[in-house]
């Protein structure tokens, strides 16, 4: 899912006062790709769909992109779902996690240990109503986690190459956590800036979209193994 922006500001609101806004805005739902989750989502019937990112600067709100259900993450989440021995007891990463969707995946198929990561502040408060909602227990890393190794054994990445700047950056990450031992996992749904070389395709889905976040009703998604 799109990584929070370092250079957006951040809504001033205490943890109860991000559950109000939330709560107000979204509503518990389920993605078309992986009923099994239920998630705190914007739709057609909330402001929050309708705000273009100018407006929301305006009120301080950095892109809620804790809001939706990006392609990307339902790929990857469904691969999990469906493949549940790739994260069963192990420590498993979900990066720039927005909802917590694909880490919601690990923990119902049994994954040992979760973090989500976003440098969203906001996107704390997002992860753990969805968790609840989902009898899932995740930890939260609200940073840059780029360049770090904190001995995850799975790495999940949904919709992360959209930009060439983060790309750059997030291709020599992998591939030293990969030299390690860890597994790499990126859901992708055609972004412009994936590596041409290195990964190999597990599986692609036709996955349910929205016209007002992408440029389709459908995006076929493929999940891919950093090699």
């Amino acid at each position: 899912m799109p990584h929070g922006r370092s250079g957006s500001r951040s809504l001033k609101l205490t943890p109860s006062g991000a559950e109000t806004f939330i709560r107000a805005n979204t509503a518990l739902m389920s993605p078309p790709h992986v009923p099994e989750i239920r998630l705190h989502l914007a739709d057609e019937a909330h402001d929050l769909w309708r705000k273009t990112e100018e407006e929301l600067a305006e009120i301080g709100l950095p892109p809620p992109f804790w809001a939706f259900a990006w392609a990307g993450g339902q790929g990857l989440a469904r691969y999990v779902l469906d493949n549940p021995a790739i994260v069963r007891g192990k420590h498993v990463l979900d990066f720039a996690s927005g909802s917590g969707l694909v880490g919601i995946a690990a923990a119902k198929v049994g994954a040992g240990r979760i973090s989500a990561s976003d440098i969203d502040p906001f996107c704390e408060t997002a992860i753990q109503l969805n968790a609840a909602a989902n009898d899932a227990e995740i930890e939260f890393i609200c940073e840059d986690c780029v360049g770090a190794d904190r001995g995850w054994d799975v790495v999940l990445a949904g919709d992360v190459f959209y930009e060439k700047p983060f790309a750059d950056r997030l291709i020599p990450w992998f591939e030293a956590l990969r030299n390690r031992g860890a597994q790499i996992l990126i859901g992708d749904p055609g972004r412009s800036y994936l590596p041409k070389q290195g990964i190999s395709a597990l599986a692609t889905y036709e996955v349910p979209v929205t016209r007002v976040l992408e440029d389709a009703e459908v995006k076929r998604t493929t999940v891919w193994r950093f090699d």
